[in-house]
Parts: structure tokens; sequence; C-alpha cells
């Protein structure tokens, strides 16, 4: 038998072995977990936090980028905006652009506050239309770049609140020229910090949102008064373009609006603001000649067949259909509001002035975008009230579209704003001023004006389209009798100057009165 093997220190012990190393493994990670936790909780015990870099005045060269930060936004003309106002269940959010040198906003209107509002919106400094869709997902995404046709209405938001509030920063965050830069660096604005925005190193300044200039020649804006915590904070870089603001609205609502620097199309705007832009010129002799000949081409013409769209005052959407004749120098419609039921306004317009009458119509007939026209013959006795002039947009709408009839237009005072397309008809638009209105005049191949636009005094463009062709019988009857009653006839100049007609002087408590709430201008 061959010898054991020898002896191996430990060897009799290696199957205790891994258990007495393990032992000695926790032991050991028991003390450092013991050591670490006492380190821990003696770092929490004496830790602070780094105190915060505390604010201060600008320097000269932060005063001066604050200062011309507006104004790099308006030579950048336009710039993609995203807005948020409130927090919460309250919180509404814009999607869109902004064009300072327009100007114009255009937004997608969405997030979980955003209630009837929700939806696309197109606004100017003056004028709101908004185009509802509470259907749409509450995400608020970029509108499309050619906003819908149809569907666009007036809208009086209520000031300083809400989606008005908003309105007024965006258009304020853009100015065609600086504010003084040494008020904020006396006291003005603030230093905050630094930090990155989209990759860029910016300054966080505070400072007031300046308020608009006053009107009028030699006049300037007040100075900024001292900065304050609740003042807005903007975000600058070092060539003083800004990309991101955010301050309270009157009511106490925070704002929010990030720029997009490099987010930034054309826009085009809705046609109760102007329709899309072009490159407005001189008339070519062309369109000079086809300009000069447009009212013997009118007079020529038996009628037209109308249709109104008219935005008046701030919330008032009109819409109207009916008839006119050049030659006779009368029109006809009916006119009602948008959403208003069981009532029409019968508008007639001839040489002797204006006459309206309200009509009562069924719940059923309510107001669609294309009404139906006015009755035939117009009725008698139906409380018509008169006057000689014109006493609200619409009213002029009407009496330019006859007056266009009547002389030509001085070629030299028009500009042809661009070409366009009107129910598949090319035309011409063309802008002019006639008598302190600013209208523009959609004039076919054939020299025949097809659609006629006024600029309202709030800033929004009504429209009269025309379709020419017979008027029925009974649009040029004999005034409903009475309606001229009351008062001394004699000679007067027409409506805006030109031809004098026999008109009878109407005592001022017969004279139409526009309803209340329907937001003619009185």
């Amino acid at each position: 038998m061959a010898p054991p093997p020898p002896d191996v220190p430990g060897a009799g012990t290696a199957a205790e072995d891994p258990p007495a190393r393990r032992r000695t493994t926790l032991v050991a990670l028991g003390v450092v977990a013991a050591a670490s936790a006492a380190a821990l909780v003696a770092g929490l015990l004496s830790w602070a936090p780094e105190p915060a870099v505390p604010a201060r005045a600008l320097t000269v060269d932060e005063s001066e980028r604050l200062a011309a930060a507006r104004v790099t936004n308006y030579r950048d003309v336009r710039l993609g905006v995203r807005v948020t106002i409130g927090a919460g269940a309250a919180r509404t959010d814009l999607v869109g652009w902004v064009d300072w040198g327009r100007p114009l906003a255009y937004l997608d209107v969405g997030g979980p506050g955003a209630g009837p509002d929700r939806g696309l919106l197109q606004a100017t400094p003056t004028v709101v239309v908004v185009r509802p869709d509470r259907t749409a997902v509450p995400t608020p995404a970029p509108p499309p770049l050619v906003p819908p046709t149809d569907g666009w209405r007036l809208r009086d938001l209520p000031a300083g609140r809400g989606l008005a509030g908003a309105l007024d920063v965006l258009f304020g965050l853009g100015a065609d020229r600086a504010e003084p830069a040494d008020p904020l660096r006396r006291g003005g604005g603030r230093w905050l910090g630094r930090e990155t925005v989209g990759g860029e190193p910016v300054d966080v300044l505070q400072a007031p949102l300046p308020a608009p200039a006053p009107d009028g020649p030699g006049t300037t804006p007040p100075a900024p008064a001292a900065a304050g915590e609740r003042d807005p904070r903007w975000w600058v870089d070092r060539d003083a373009r800004l990309h991101r603001w955010a301050g309270r609205l009157p009511d106490g609502a925070p704002v929010d609006v990030e720029l997009e620097r490099s987010n930034r199309p054309t826009l085009w705007p809705v046609h109760a603001l102007g329709g899309r832009p072009g490159l407005s010129r001189a008339l070519t002799d062309a369109e000079a000649e086809r300009l000069d000949r447009l009212p013997a081409r009118l007079r020529a013409r038996p009628g037209a067949a109308v249709t109104v769209a008219a935005p008046l005052g701030a919330a008032a959407n009109l819409r109207g259909s009916g008839w006119l004749s050049w030659s006779d120098g009368v029109a006809y419609l009916s006119v009602a509001e948008l959403d208003t039921l069981g009532r029409r306004t019968l508008l007639r317009r001839d040489a002797a002035g204006f006459a309206r009458a309200e009509l009562s119509v069924g719940p059923a007939s309510g107001v669609a975008e294309a009404p139906v026209g006015p009755p035939l013959p117009p009725p008698t006795g139906a409380g018509w009230r008169t006057g000689v002039r014109p006493t609200d947009d619409l009213d002029l709408l009407v009496d330019a579209a006859l007056r266009a009839a009547v002389a030509p237009v001085r070629p030299g005072s028009a500009i042809r704003l661009r070409g366009d397309r009107l129910a598949g008809v090319p035309v011409d638009v063309v802008e002019l001023r006639v008598q302190g209105l600013r209208l523009r005049y959609w004039i076919d191949q054939a020299g025949l004006l097809r659609r006629l636009e006024l600029r309202t005094g709030p800033g929004a463009w009504a429209q009269l389209d025309l379709s020419p062709g017979p008027v029925p019988p009974g649009v040029v009857p004999p005034p409903p009798e009475g309606t001229r009653g009351g008062g001394q006839a004699g000679a007067a100049e027409g409506p805006h100057g030109g031809k004098p007609g026999r008109v009878r002087t109407v005592p001022a408590a017969n004279r139409y009165r526009p309803p209340a709430g329907s937001g003619v201008v009185r």
C-alpha cells in the first residue's frame, strides 16, 4: 500500500474554510457601512446650499442689450412662439408664430384651460378672429401654414386677461425703436444670473415690459420704474436676441413665452384681416385703363347679386345677401348676425339715403354663412327707419359699392396688391383710398368688379361679393309709404358727396338706431 500523502497545512479544515472567509467579509462590510453612514450623517448635519449669486444692477452692456432686444425681434420680422398661460387645469397653451412687421399673430389654442377658445386664432393689436374647434385634441400643434378660409369670427376678449393679455405681451415684445438704456442701468433693470437656452448662453435679466409709445409727434414713453421681484424676466444672449420671457398678466396669471428663432415662415392672414400677402406695385397701363373704365362697365350692367361678410366693431359677425342696381343706384339686402336666431335686418340704400327695418323670422331660420335674401317686394309697415348718412361700416361698404359706378378713380392713387382668384376667376386686387376710405377692388380680366373690401374702424376687412346678373322685379320699387315722411323737402348732397339727390330731413327721433348688442357703431 502506498504511503499516505504528506500533510498539507490546513488540509484538515478545507471544508470549513469558505464559511470562515464569508464571516470575515461580512464583518468588514458592516464596518465599512457603519463608517459610511456616520460620515453621511455628519455631512448632512454640516451641509448648507451654496449661496445664490445675488441680483445686481445692470452693466452698460447688459442694459443696452436689454433695451435692444425688442428691436432685434422686430428686425427679424417674425418668429415661432410657444406660450403657456396659467397652470394646472387652468393652463392654456399657444403654439404658432408672431409677425411684428405686419403685425399679426397666428396661433393654435389648446391646453386643459382653453375651453371655448380651443381652435385657431389670428390677431392684430386691434382685432381678434377665431375659428373654434371644440373637437380638437387638448395638446396644441402648429397651425396649418395656409389657414382655412371658412368659420372665422370676430372675438371680443376681456382686456388684460388670458388670451388678450398674452397677445398684448407677444405684440409688446417687438418694437421699431429701442427704449433708452440709461434708465435700465440706473435701477430700471436687474441682472439675475446666467443660463443656457437651446444651447445658447444667456443672461437672465429683470425689467418691466415697456408701455406702448404714446401717439403723437415728439412723444416718448415714460421712463421705467425701478425693477422689482414681480417684474418679468428676459433671457437675452450676447447679440441682444431674446430667447424666453416670463412674467404675469394684469390679473396675476403667470405667462411664459419661448421664442423659436429659426422658425420663421411667411404668415397668411385670413380675409377678415386682409388676406394673403403680395408684392404691391404701381398699376400697369392696362390695369390703369381697366380701373378708369370700371364705372362705365358697371352702369352698362343690369346689376348684381351680392353676399356680405362684415365684421363690425369688436364682436359683430354679420352675414347678408341681396341685390344692387348700379343704373338705379339702389341696394337691398337682408343682414343678420351669426348665431343670432329670430331676427334679421333689412337694409335699403337709394338716392335718398338709408332705410332699415327689423324682421322677425322663425327659430329654424338660424343665420348661416350665406343667409337667404330679403323678401320681395320690400314689406310695408315694417317700421322702416331712415337716415341720410351712413351709420356704420356696413352702410359705408354698400354705399361704396354703388358709388363705384359713379365716377372713375384716379389710377395714380391706386396700387396693385397681388393677383388672386375668386370662384375660379383670376382677379387683380387693387387698393385705393376714396374720400378717406381704404378700399380694395377685385377686378377680373374683363374689367368687372367681383369683390369690394372696406377696412373697418377697428382694422378688419368687410367684404361684399358681386355676381353680375339681372335684378329681380321689386328690388327697385318706389319707397315704402311713410319711409321718407316728416320734415321739409330740399336739395341735398348724396351720401359721401357726389350727385345731389332729393331727400327729406328726418327728425333725429325717427332715424335708424342699431339694436342693442348688434355691434353696430352708433
